[in-house]
Order: C-alpha cells, then structure tokens, then sequence
C-alpha cells in the first residue's frame, strides 16, 4: 500500500466511522456488519512485508481503536499519522479498543505482538466469548500482558471471561457493566486460585 493510497484510505475509514453514530435502520445494520468485517480482514502478506506491530496498528486503528507505543507517551488514533521508518521501531504496548468495531476474525493481527501489556475493551459491540478465548490462546499475549480491563461489551458471559485465567503474568483486571455475567463470585473465587496475586475489580450487578 502506498502512502497516497494509506493517507485516502484514512481518511474514508475515519468518515465512514464517525457514520456509525447515526441510529441503526434494519438494512443500515447488514451493512455495518458486512464494512467491519471487511476493515477486520487479515492480510497475511501485509504482516510479512512490514511486521506484526505495524499491520496491528493499521488494523486496530481502521476499526477505530487506539495505540501506544513502546517508550511513548501519547496515544495514536488518527491512521494518516501511523509512523514511516524501520518496521522495528515502534512496538505496541497498549490498546484501547474502546467504541472500536474489532472482532475475532482479525485477532490474527495480535499473534506476532511481543510488548502489549495493556488493553481496554470498552463498549465494543463485536466483543464475545470466542474473542476473549482466542486472546487468551495468544502464547505472546499470555507472557506480555499485565492489565486488562473489560466494559460495557454486552456479549461477553461467564465463560469468555473465565479463559483470562489463562494470562498468567496478569496484575490487573477491571470488569464493569457486563449483564452477561451472571455469577461473579464464582468468578472471583476461580481468579483467587488462578491468579493469587491478581488485583481484581469488579462492578458488576
């Protein structure tokens, strides 16, 4: 992808998403649907040819994601700024997912990232079960990874969030406003036993 061809495709992914916030008609959903899917595609090539951080950074920022890099401060939102220069240099550390449309099918784009060590799902429509089962399969994430936080995604039960046990060097989890979660004090007692030295936080009903 050329940089002309990047900077256009910026800039339609950040008018099509700012679209998202006008109420859905049936027909307006489909198509919704069927865009995110598209901006969630997996192109294996473009992971070889520039490296994982980079095409994670492209894709989580096309979904409307945000990142932040290894040794930065401020956060990267707008895809027409994702940084030129050797593919090396910059490495995902954090990602707020918050009112993104990312999904399962782009997961892939996390498995080469070796510094992530926090991430937010917040208000994310696509967020299930199977997405946090498949994060907690990424053997990089499991080692990376000390914070994760959990909010508003209205699709996520008792099961997704019990495979987080997995995520050995976790610190710290944050689960808020999820109804699907119907008993967190057997969750709490299997993070207890799991993690012992887990800092959890939960405001759930």
């Amino acid at each position: 992808m050329t940089p002309r061809s990047m900077m256009m495709f910026g800039k339609i992914s950040r008018q099509l998403f700012s679209l998202k916030k006008i109420p859905w008609s049936c027909d307006s959903r489909y198509f919704w649907e069927w865009l995110n899917t598209v901006f969630n595609k997996v192109d294996y090539e473009r992971i070889k040819d520039v490296g994982p951080d980079r095409a994670a950074s492209e894709w989580l920022l096309r979904c409307g994601a945000k990142v932040r890099y290894c040794g930065h401060q401020k956060w990267l939102q707008d895809y027409n700024k994702l940084p030129g220069g050797s593919v090396d240099r910059y490495k995902i550390q954090a990602i707020d997912a918050t009112d993104s449309c990312i999904m399962d099918i782009g997961f892939d784009h996390l498995v080469g990232l070796e510094h992530v060590e926090r991430i937010t799902l917040c208000r994310c429509h696509y967020i299930e079960d199977n997405c946090l089962q498949r994060l907690s399969q990424l053997e990089n994430l499991r080692k990376s990874l000390l914070e994760l936080e959990i909010i508003a995604c209205g699709n996520v039960t008792d099961n997704g969030v019990i495979a987080l046990r997995h995520f050995k060097n976790l610190k710290y989890l944050f689960l808020s406003d999820l109804p699907g979660i119907k008993d967190k004090e057997y969750l709490a007692e299997v993070f207890t036993k799991a993690l012992p030295s887990l800092e959890l936080k939960l405001n759930l009903k």
